[in-house]
């Protein structure tokens, strides 16, 4: 019993992580032969599997057969060429041996100390990125901004909007809560009033600003005028507006140079979100989607759609990541170290939420 509880050595390691290798090149390469909707009954697991965790070790190729036989008849095949679903969730080969190298270096990247590669190549990959997306320089770490990756948009609108309005609110005052609103078309994500909830934004200050076919299901400058407008009028504060590069019911395309130049006017943070067609800008012939995001405060999209990356990688990108950095840090004493200490915000533990993602960094930049 003791010696079959003891981990795997090298050689264990090298044999069984062949053994998987083969695995899941063989799902791939009859990946087509699978239903891509899943024929399962709801409840279907739990008569398969015991009703309590084993307390003795199994063989692995038994492992892979009950893989094969129950786990893979409840999948829904993302990857499946036959797969139109929801949007794309395209990984690659490439980016599963990214996610075994990650995995077996298995870094906690808390500070820049903790694994400096983690936090630099996270920095880099971002000014890459960035430059093939052709955004302005000011979201390049060079700067005063920056890029960082999150999980998924919904955590990168969560940080942005957190940012705005910790800001704003030493402008006006933290009393001032309550008067914050926040503007968007109905057609944005749902994950924008997921962000207001957890923000302690009022529900009847999200406003979600009906978008027709007239405009092509884009938000209309004229009605958002309109709107905050009135806003202000009852003392309200508009302080966030959030415009999309592709939207998840149409793929509507959010005029952005017209949106953005009313958000200044009203010193409003203006955030893009292009999680969903932002990759295809890219390509010069859809660069245009994103003429406007230079008045933007911060831009986000998503590497795990396009861009042949494993979910998630979500790439967010800020002009200034002080604003940032002042809502979402934190530095107690077990992160405090001589050398972080010396440097820049962007490559300690910015965003409270570290560079630690080493992982997607490397996956995103060796697809390219």
């Amino acid at each position: 019993m003791e010696n079959r509880l003891k981990p795997m050595d090298a050689e264990q390691l090298r044999e069984y992580g062949h053994k998987m290798v083969d695995f899941i090149a063989d799902y791939y390469k009859t990946i087509e032969n699978f239903p891509v909707l899943s024929q399962v009954e709801p409840g279907y697991l739990r008569n398969l599997l015991p009703d309590s965790a084993p307390n003795q070790p199994d063989s692995f190729q038994h492992v892979l057969d009950d893989i094969q036989a129950k786990i893979l008849p409840g999948v829904t095949h993302w990857q499946s060429p036959n797969y139109f679903a929801y949007y794309p969730s395209n990984s690659s080969v490439a980016g599963f041996v990214g996610e075994m190298l990650s995995a077996g270096l298995n870094i906690v990247g808390f500070s820049w100390i903790a694994s400096p590669a983690a936090t630099e190549l996270e920095m880099i990959v971002l000014d890459w990125l960035a430059k093939m997306l052709k955004l302005p320089e000011d979201f390049l770490s060079a700067g005063q901004g920056g890029g960082v990756i999150q999980g998924t948009a919904s955590e990168a609108v969560l940080v942005v909007l957190l940012a705005a309005r910790d800001k704003v609110l030493r402008r006006v005052g933290k009393d001032a809560l309550e008067k914050l609103v926040v503007y968007a078309s109905d057609q944005t994500h749902s994950s924008l009033q997921k962000a207001c909830q957890i923000a302690g934004i009022h529900p009847e200050n999200c406003r979600l600003l009906k978008a027709t076919s007239s405009t092509n299901y884009a938000l209309s400058p004229e009605f958002l005028s309109e709107t905050i407008s009135q806003d202000l009028t009852i003392g309200l504060i508009p302080f966030f507006l959030c415009a999309t590069v592709g939207t998840t019911s149409s793929t509507a395309v959010d005029p952005l140079l017209s949106l953005g130049k009313i958000a200044k006017s009203n010193g409003m943070w203006f955030h893009v979100d292009a999680a969903y067609a932002g990759s295809a800008c890219v390509c010069p012939e859809f660069r245009h989607y994103m003429d406007g995001v230079e008045v933007a405060d911060s831009f986000n999209m998503n590497a795990h759609k396009w861009f042949l990356t494993n979910f998630d990688c979500s790439a967010l990108w800020v002009k200034d990541r002080s604003a940032l950095v002042q809502a979402l840090s934190t530095n107690p004493e077990y992160l405090k170290n001589k050398i972080t200490e010396t440097m820049d915000g962007i490559t300690t533990v910015w965003l409270g939420k570290p560079a630690m993602l080493y992982k997607k960094s490397y996956q995103v930049g060796q697809t390219f």
